[in-house]
């Protein structure tokens, strides 16, 4: 048991993609994949996450529960430095569960100069080995894969899924994109929530791939494949929350069918506006906010001294839309358009709708949405591309429908 406080926080972070520092130069070949990493930054993880682990140390959260996607591309370095960096926390224990780029992950890799090299990979055996931390904390764990089971406090269990689909050896090939809980693993899932059931503990579930649909445009490789089964797990034994990770965008589905969990999806913590949740349980409710780290308080002297780390989630939103979204789009588009202005408005407007979708601000005025559908940028991307009208429509949806920040879950 992580404390005997009946009324405890911990905190959820997901998608960090830390690549260590010792793994690159800071030359083209690294520069060159910052450009193409969809927004994430590679450049000051190991900054910012042990800016977020000194704010740990002051605040105090029973725990940190990490849902995946720790590394970059599955670097053993990585993952070494990601423990090393948290080692200083006393009261608050680190939890970590893998995601699909952690484990045998085929992209691992070093950068020197102009070349890339091939970087040790993790395999079962050292994620154990590196986070052993985190399994002494087990009551139980899935001989099948790498998940475990902790007690929180008196009254809630904590279920640490693996989702992951990965080999059992290294490998050149690129991870996969989709996950699976397995016969095997959903056996010994259903043995946890049982476990709980039997002790009156209320079980909350942690994963990378997601139980829920939370984009009907975008989804395929996100919702774990055998979704179905482990809702009807849920279903029979009373489980009301869930967290999970893997599309970088915060969202919150309430129960959905006959499932009465609801689920909640942390956005990516190198990214946009380094989200994280705040969990506080009581013993007949839960209650989740959603925060943005700001980490500047948590600086040393020397890293103030850099203006981007000063100025991190505009650098950050920079990447996004920059480097993402409207680059990529003004590219595409170019194709197919003289009007360089008009072009220019079509990114614009992909890259800022990708970029309130990612930070859970995709819901939005009715007012404003009508001048957007209005627009001659919104209506000339849509002709000319018409499979983006789904994608896009998900992305800009009523205001009315918001609830992706914070929740209360009632547990009776």
């Amino acid at each position: 048991m992580i404390t005997k406080e009946r009324n405890t926080e911990f905190w959820v972070i997901s998608d960090t993609h830390l690549i260590a520092d010792s793994l690159h130069d800071e030359g083209p070949a690294f520069s060159r994949m910052q450009k193409t990493s969809q927004g994430k930054d590679l450049y000051y993880q190991e900054v910012a996450l042990t800016a977020f682990m000194r704010m740990a140390q002051r605040k105090k959260p029973a725990a940190i529960i990490v849902t995946g996607d720790v590394t970059f591309n599955g670097e053993r370095v990585s993952a070494e430095k990601f423990a090393q960096i948290f080692k200083p926390l006393k009261e608050t224990k680190l939890l970590v569960l893998p995601g699909n780029h952690d484990i045998f992950d085929g992209w691992a890799r070093e950068f020197r100069g102009k070349k890339q090299f091939y970087a040790g990979e993790i395999s079962p055996m050292f994620w154990r080995s590196i986070f052993d931390k985190s399994y002494r904390e087990a009551e139980d764990t899935d001989p099948s894969s790498l998940a475990y089971s902790v007690q929180l406090n008196p009254q809630y269990f904590l279920v640490l899924a693996d989702s992951n689909l990965y080999g059992k050896e290294e490998t050149t090939a690129a991870p996969y994109t989709r996950g699976i809980i397995g016969d095997e693993q959903l056996k010994w899932i259903e043995k946890q929530f049982r476990y709980a059931q039997d002790n009156q503990l209320r079980p909350i579930l942690f994963m990378h791939h997601n139980l829920y649909v939370h984009n009907p445009a975008v989804n395929r490789g996100y919702v774990v494949d055998d979704a179905a089964k482990l809702r009807r797990l849920c279903t029979r034994y009373n489980v009301k929350l869930a967290f999970s990770g893997h599309i970088h965008a915060q969202n919150i589905l309430g129960p959905q069918d006959f499932t009465p969990t609801t689920e909640i999806v942390t956005s990516s913590f190198c990214s946009n506006d380094q989200g994280y949740g705040v969990v506080r349980v009581h013993s007949r409710h839960i209650t989740y906010v959603r925060r943005n780290f700001d980490m500047t308080r948590y600086l040393t002297e020397k890293d103030k001294q850099n203006y981007t780390l000063e100025h991190f989630h505009k650098y950050l939103k920079n990447l996004q839309l920059g480097s993402i979204s409207a680059d990529m789009m003004q590219s595409e588009l170019n194709k197919y358009h003289g009007d360089v202005n008009l072009v220019r408005e079509m990114g614009k407007l992909f890259g800022w709708m990708n970029y309130h979708f990612f930070t859970g601000h995709n819901y939005i005025k009715q007012s404003e949405l009508k001048k957007i559908y209005a627009s001659k940028a919104y209506k000339t991307l849509i002709e000319h591309h018409p499979e983006y009208r789904l994608y896009l429509n998900t992305r800009l949806l009523p205001q009315a429908m918001a609830f992706l920040f914070a929740t209360n879950i009632t547990l009776d």
